[in-house]
């Protein structure tokens, strides 16, 4: 008896739609990617900005709304999310790391199947170099995918690049 495999997606015939995410509590950029056959189109993107004078769980209230919001909206399947990288200020570090916590639950509660990418990661998988620099993942994201809109903030750009790298990778995480 043969038996067959088939994700959720490929039975109800509907595109794949990722949601990216690169992790920031001042601002956080956002990408919605669909992946329908072998191309990738750019649904949505933004930066989440949020206010100075807020403390810091007002500050993920705003964001983790806004994410419900865009998944209520775009209703993408799965999530990728940049790991965190640990610079010298721990305290921006641990707020991140908060940051990141929000959105993990609100990708769940929103039935979203999460992945998270390193920043070597998705620079290899955007540039074919993993210590890749900003200006490089700017300068590839519009070979890599059509932008229908002009994009002022590198956190939305980075967005569309884990959302990007998680379409390349996603035959490998779900084997």
């Amino acid at each position: 008896m043969m038996t067959f495999n088939m994700s959720t997606q490929m039975l109800n015939k509907k595109p794949l739609r990722i949601l990216g995410i690169d992790p920031g509590y001042g601002r956080l950029g956002v990408s919605i990617i669909e992946k329908n056959n072998s191309k990738d189109i750019l649904v949505f993107s933004t930066c989440i900005t949020t206010k100075k004078e807020l403390g810091i769980s007002e500050r993920i209230f705003v964001i983790a709304k806004e994410i419900e919001s865009l998944i209520t909206e775009h209703k993408p399947t799965e999530m990728a999310i940049e790991t965190l990288f640990f610079n010298t200020n721990q305290k921006t570090a641990f707020m991140v790391a908060e940051t990141r916590g929000a959105l993990l639950l609100t990708a769940i509660r929103g039935g979203l199947t999460t992945f998270e990418y390193t920043p070597a990661q998705i620079k290899n998988a955007t540039t074919g170099y993993g210590k890749s620099d900003k200006k490089a993942i700017i300068l590839m994201i519009p070979k890599l995918i059509t932008l229908t809109k002009k994009i002022d903030l590198d956190d939305e750009y980075d967005a569309i690049a884990i959302a990007l790298t998680h379409s390349a990778c996603r035959k490998i995480n779900l084997s």
